[in-house]
Order: structure tokens, then C-alpha cells, then sequence
């Protein structure tokens, strides 16, 4: 049975600074949230907006250069995967949070609130390095699939 996928793509606009945090073994996770916007037309005619808002986060270097460079308002690249958790609150209730598992984070035009500083920087990209820079556990065990070279293609 083959592997199946699990990547989410995303480009939009963080609405909310990036909040830096450390494991108990002193591992860089830094979370945000990202707007992305559908624009169609409705049944009348008139176009519309619907905006969708997700839970990033990113762990070891990524997280760390994340927190550095982005902030709020800023249009931003994400590559990751989708991923679930559940735990209790401290009343005892059951809760659940949906999280973008960042793997790849570039910064696009500006935005931001800062006028000025490091994070005005745009077109770069930073992705993880090896599993040890990712959440305890999480790596990724899935390789890149192997594609003959074929020369002989038409275009």
C-alpha cells in the first residue's frame, strides 16, 4: 500500500505576530495565525470574499527565523502539513485544534506593522533542515519519490 500525502499550501497574511516559546528541552516553537482569501461570485452576480483562518506553527531554526522575520499583516508562503490534537482544559473540557506543521516559510511583499528592521526583508525562503530541527516525534519518515530522468521528453 503507498504512503498517502499530506501537504497544505498556503499564501496569506499573518493575523497576528508570531509567539516564540520553548520546548522543556529548549526547542524553538513559534505559532501564528494566516488569513487566506477566496474571492467568487455568488449566485447574483456580485463578488465576494471569504477568508479562512489557520493555526500555524514551526519548530527548531524554522520557528526562530519565523518569529525574527515575520509579522502581522505580512503575506507570507507556507508549506506543511495538516495535523490534529486534543487535550483537556484545565476545567476538564475535551479540546480540539486543527495546526499547519510548517516544512517551508517564504516571506512575499511586505505588509507588517514594523516600519522598519529585519522584517521587511521579502523572496526569501527558509525551510527545515533535517528531522532533529522539527517537534520531538514528528518527523517526517515519508522520502521524496524517485522520478526517471528522461531526456526524451517533448517540451
Amino acid at each position: 500500500m503507498a504512503a498517502g500525502v499530506n501537504k497544505a499550501i498556503l499564501i496569506g497574511r499573518l493575523g497576528r505576530d508570531p509567539e516564540l516559546r520553548r520546548t522543556p528541552s529548549g526547542s524553538a516553537v513559534t505559532s501564528f495565525s494566516m488569513a487566506t482569501t477566496e474571492r467568487f461570485t455568488d449566485r447574483n452576480g456580485e463578488r465576494q470574499d471569504r477568508t479562512e483562518w489557520h493555526n500555524i506553527v514551526a519548530f527548531g531554526k524554522l520557528a526562530e527565523v519565523a518569529n525574527q522575520y515575520l509579522s502581522k499583516g505580512r503575506e507570507t508562503y507556507i508549506e506543511g502539513r495538516i495535523t490534529h490534537r486534543s487535550w483537556d482544559d484545565r476545567d476538564g473540557n475535551k479540546r480540539n485544534r486543527t495546526e499547519i506543521v510548517a516544512s517551508t516559510i517564504q516571506f512575499l511583499g511586505g505588509g507588517g506593522n514594523n516600519g522598519g528592521g529585519e522584517r521587511q526583508s521579502s523572496g526569501q525562503s527558509f525551510s527545515n533542515g533535517p528531522a532533529n530541527d522539527m517537534e520531538p516525534g514528528v518527523a517526517d519518515n515519508v522520502s521524496e519519490p524517485s522520478v526517471p530522468v528522461d531526456d526524451d521528453l517533448p517540451f
